[in-house]
């Protein structure tokens, strides 16, 4: 129902009680009509108001009244139930609660221990005490048969009580006995379940807290994942920029300028020689015009030694001149290149600072992501291993609950049996009715016919007298009246003659039938022998079918989608004889069900299939028409190719439009308009 509030239904009474004492759970027990049906609904989760009809309960059929909050949720309209169902409102409803003097009386007559109300053994939340004082406030369990009559029976107390092995006795009179350890243990497995469940319902929410922070921790790992790529990409980077950084111009004009300091060095110490040289020859010359001028004599010849001298001097003064100018260009040229050097240098040490910087940044952040990475793979592993103890513990739950419901079989089984002989001795009582009524006619008849009957009739039955019927047996006197009444008919009429042909024509008859009758038992059991030799060659043909699909099918799907897997394989429990089932594999995670595939790859799962079972019976010609519509180029060469590796013996008709699938062909027949008529076109492959 739609904008119906499921809190005001608080549920049904035996899923609001806990039984506080294991030994009272026969005296509280179940007994239903179809348990299956309820244990599976209550596992499921599904145990609603429809589904309530088909369990009784014995505390009067009130364990499985659904209880609610108000009269008006009880109306339910509009609320299509299919079956009768009793609802307790709790404003409404009426308890029974057994009076305290009652109790007291109960306690003084049979002692405390003995005598209990049903209300004090179960446990409930405040709020549903009234409907609990309705369902279980008028009975007394007792623990002992005789403490339950006096408290049934007495004057004082008269109240309805119910022992611990399962009796029941009412104050009427009426006293239902048998024990129902079957109910007792049904409810005690409804409890183990229920608690079962309250651990799975925490532990869910657990996994589901997990799964939401591994959620929140995905995009770090993906940010932790780029920032790890980027740093082996730069790690990797970084001797390649110092090769290069070797290997560049700027590395060979650094060791240029080196080159180039050194030589100017050297000019420069060649300068200073050389302007050693200088200043002496023009020491000289002043030494020669001093001396000229003291010296007026011999003035030419003199003057011309002194001119060829200063003219030799002269000559390597100004050739070390130019020298000393061509290396003051050259030092500064030098020295330009060597301050462009020295600045495209600085440039580079700057990136190489700040790329180590950041690959130390990158470092961190990379331990760091670690960190948090292993710590969250550490949450999931506690959590995966906390699931498959929640799964395990439902599998043992499921095993219990398979075994009471083959428990539950089996008395139904053994009511069924007793239903069938309760009706057998119905039959035999209506029977014994039916012939003591024609007795009762045969007798006053026979009052009637025989007028002797009325006055010895009183000492009929008595000893000593002719009619002590205790020491005769009826029967073999109604045998022998029979004999005789035979022997009297025989004696009255003539002996038939036919009676000896008629007997060997029945002994013969009788032979012959016995005769096919073990013709038949033999036939019989020839047939069964037969059957069970069949079904063993079944078996066998069916393993051998199915290993020869399996491997086929796996070879199949691994060529059309390269690095996964498919396999048929039994349900959990079961054998190959009760089904296979699909499962599927992309690269080492098996898939837990089918709908977790795409379009695409369901498409080469079914075609994979099909064309195993296709090579364990091959046919003589198979068509396939445009099965590679829905894929991609990739898959549809993979189609051919598989086509053609797997089914090199079996001829092919495949109607296609990718080239990916035809160029596996061996004949290929293209179809086209040609001035408005349709041609076909053969063309044969290369081999």
């Amino acid at each position: 129902m739609r904008n119906f509030d499921r809190s005001k239904v608080k549920g049904v009474v035996a899923k609001l009680i806990k039984v506080r004492d294991s030994s009272t759970m026969t005296a509280l027990g179940v007994r239903m009509h179809d348990t299956s049906l309820f244990v599976s609904y209550l596992k499921s989760g599904k145990l609603t108001l429809t589904n309530l009809v088909n369990f009784q309960v014995t505390a009067g059929g009130k364990l499985f009244n659904v209880v609610v909050d108000t009269e008006n949720t009880g109306l339910l309209q509009n609320g299509d139930l299919r079956r009768r169902v009793t609802i307790i409102p709790l404003n409404k409803i009426q308890s029974h609660l057994v009076p305290p003097r009652v109790q007291h009386s109960a306690v003084r007559l049979v002692g405390n221990d003995n005598a209990e109300l049903a209300l004090s053994l179960v446990g409930y939340e405040e709020e549903l005490k009234t409907a609990m004082e309705y369902v279980f406030g008028s009975t007394f369990v007792c623990k002992t048969v005789d403490a339950a009559k006096k408290v049934a029976f007495n004057r004082e107390i008269c109240t309805r009580s119910v022992t611990l092995e399962g009796d029941i006795f009412q104050p009427s009179g009426l006293l239902t006995g048998g024990s129902r350890k079957g109910g007792g243990d049904l409810l005690r497995q409804l409890h183990h379940l229920a608690e079962a469940e309250s651990k799975l319902h925490t532990h869910q929410k657990m996994l589901s807290e997990i799964e939401a922070k591994i959620a929140l921790l995905m995009p770090l790992q993906k940010k932790f994942t780029d920032l790890k790529t980027q740093l082996e990409l730069k790690s990797y980077d970084l001797p390649l920029f110092q090769g290069r950084a070797e290997q560049n111009e700027h590395h060979k004009l650094g060791e240029l300028v080196k080159k180039i300091e050194l030589e100017l060095e050297e000019a420069k110490s060649a300068a200073k020689e050389k302007q050693l040289v200088y200043e002496n020859c023009v020491n000289t010359v002043s030494l020669l015009e001093k001396s000229i001028k003291e010296h007026g004599d011999n003035r030419e010849g003199r003057l011309k030694d002194l001119e060829k001298k200063i003219k030799a001097v002269k000559a390597p003064m100004q050739s070390s001149s130019k020298a000393v100018k061509g290396h003051e260009n050259e030092k500064e040229r030098l020295v330009m290149e060597m301050e462009a050097v020295v600045q495209e240098r600085a440039s580079l040490e700057a990136q190489l600072v700040s790329l180590r910087t950041q690959i130390d940044s990158l470092t961190a952040e990379l331990e760091e992501h670690k960190a948090k990475v292993a710590a969250t793979r550490n949450n999931h592993d506690h959590a995966q291993s906390k699931l498959n103890l929640i799964r395990q513990k439902m599998k043992e739950c499921d095993s219990q609950i398979s075994c009471i419901l083959k428990d539950q079989q089996k008395l139904q089984h053994k009511l069924s049996e007793t239903n069938l002989e309760r009706k057998k001795m119905e039959n035999e009582v209506k029977r014994m009715e039916m012939e003591q009524k024609d007795c009762s006619t045969k007798v006053d008849k026979l009052i009637e016919k025989h007028a002797w009957i009325a006055p010895e009739k009183q000492l009929f039955g008595r000893s000593g007298t002719d009619y002590d019927f205790a020491s005769r047996d009826p029967i073999k006197a109604r045998e022998e009246l029979e004999r005789l009444q035979v022997e009297q008919s025989g004696l009255e009429k003539r002996v038939n003659k036919k009676v000896m042909a008629i007997f060997e024509k029945a002994e013969d008859e009788y032979n012959d039938l016995m005769s096919k009758k073990n013709i038949i038992e033999n036939d019989k059991s020839k047939i069964k022998k037969v059957i069970e030799e069949l079904d063993e060659k079944k078996k066998e043909t069916l393993k051998v079918t199915w290993v020869k699909v399996n491997s086929d099918f796996g070879s199949i799907f691994s060529t059309l989608l390269s690095g996964n897997m498919a396999k048929l394989e039994p349900p959990e429990g079961c054998s190959f004889l009760d089904g296979l089932e699909v499962r599927v594999a992309f690269g080492s995670v098996w898939k837990q069900s089918l709908s977790e595939l795409s379009g695409g790859q369901r498409s080469p799962l079914a075609l994979s299939l099909i064309l195993a079972l296709l090579l364990f019976k091959p046919a003589p010609l198979s068509i396939l028409d445009e099965v590679d519509a829905a894929l991609d180029l990739s898959h549809t060469q993979n189609i051919g190719r598989m086509i053609k590796t797997h089914f090199p013996h079996s001829q092919f008709i495949v109607v296609s439009l990718k080239e990916g699938m035809f160029n596996n062909a061996n004949v290929l027949f293209r179809t086209k308009f040609v001035d408005g008529v349709s041609t076909v076109q053969r063309t044969v492959a290369a081999k």
